[in-house]
């Protein structure tokens, strides 16, 4: 299997050697398909973005919790329920912190 796929592979690169026909050129800068960059990396991101990639963190996590939860919530009872309302109150205080901190401001 391993010789196969080893196989599978070379023969896939030997193909695009033969339909390109030129040989491989090594771009250094490959940002916007080889074009020089105008700006630094960094730079093009300014900080409002990791509040609001924060935000969204809370909120996947948040899912990620209660879909299992919701599987389980009728077998366990009134404690599940209990414990993802506390689980959402701690959400909401990090969400609160974020608002005011700016975080869902877009201008």
């Amino acid at each position: 299997m391993m010789g196969l796929s080893l196989g599978g592979i070379a023969a896939a690169y030997g193909a695009s050697r033969i339909v390109s026909g030129a040989p491989p050129v090594l771009v250094s800068l490959p940002f916007q398909s080889g074009w020089p960059p105008a700006e630094h990396a960094l730079s093009r991101y300014h900080v409002r973005w990791y509040l609001a990639t924060l935000v969204f963190l809370a909120f996947d996590v948040e899912m990620l919790f209660m879909y299992p939860w919701a599987v389980v919530v009728a077998r366990l009872g009134v404690s599940a329920v209990v414990e993802m309302f506390v689980f959402l109150a701690a959400l909401l205080v990090a969400v609160v912190w974020a608002w005011r901190e700016g975080a869902l401001r877009w201008v």
